[in-house]
């Protein structure tokens, strides 16, 4: 998979924060990506309600959400710049019914106790909050992609939604969103 890395990023630590700072420059440098983050972004603050309650960004290290919507505020699991509070997302820091919007770009999957983030965001949210979230899908094409281009794993035939972790980032099951929220959608 070393010939999708970008060069900035060859041979570095997928966990470490340096990469999360240079995927950022990655981001904001390289036109077309920007445009796809840029329309996900978009996507996804039309989903934020109206009323009280503060909007939450998780894993937003090589993001720039902020940059649209200034009243935001930037997580990360580790400190890089631009990052207003550093959590895990099983175990959030904010009072009970203070949020009223969780936004994830590419976080979900990544997340070793799911069932932990979701008690959690449930805690955290305002009546008539939401959770919005840009994830991977699993489908004919995606598996292919996924399975046999990619750098993380995709285990649609998992049975548990929690897996163990090698890191924030290297730690993941691309098909997590599919399997909570389409296969197990009755148990979710």
């Amino acid at each position: 998979m070393s010939w999708f890395v970008h060069p900035l990023t060859k041979g570095l630590d997928i966990d470490a924060p340096e990469t999360t700072i240079l995927r950022r420059r990655i981001v904001r440098e390289k036109a077309f990506l920007r445009r796809v983050y840029e329309e996900w972004y978009l996507s996804l603050v039309c989903e934020i309600p109206q009323g009280e309650g503060a909007i939450l960004e998780i894993g937003a290290g090589a993001g720039f959400l902020k940059g649209i919507r200034p009243d935001v505020i930037v997580s990360e699991y580790f400190l890089v710049p631009g990052i207003d509070v550093v959590l895990d997302g099983g175990s959030l820091p904010f009072a009970d019914g203070s949020l009223k919007a969780i936004i994830m770009t590419n976080v979900f999957h990544h997340l070793p106790q799911p069932g932990d983030f979701l008690r959690e965001a449930s805690r955290c949210l305002r009546s008539g909050g939401v959770v919005a979230m840009i994830e991977p899908w699993s489908s004919r094409w995606s598996r292919l992609i996924y399975t046999h281009f990619h750098h993380e794993p995709f285990h649609p035939d998992a049975q548990q939604w929690s897996f163990d972790t090698t890191g924030p980032l290297s730690g993941a099951n691309g098909a997590l969103p599919w399997i909570v929220f389409w296969r197990d959608r009755a148990l979710f």
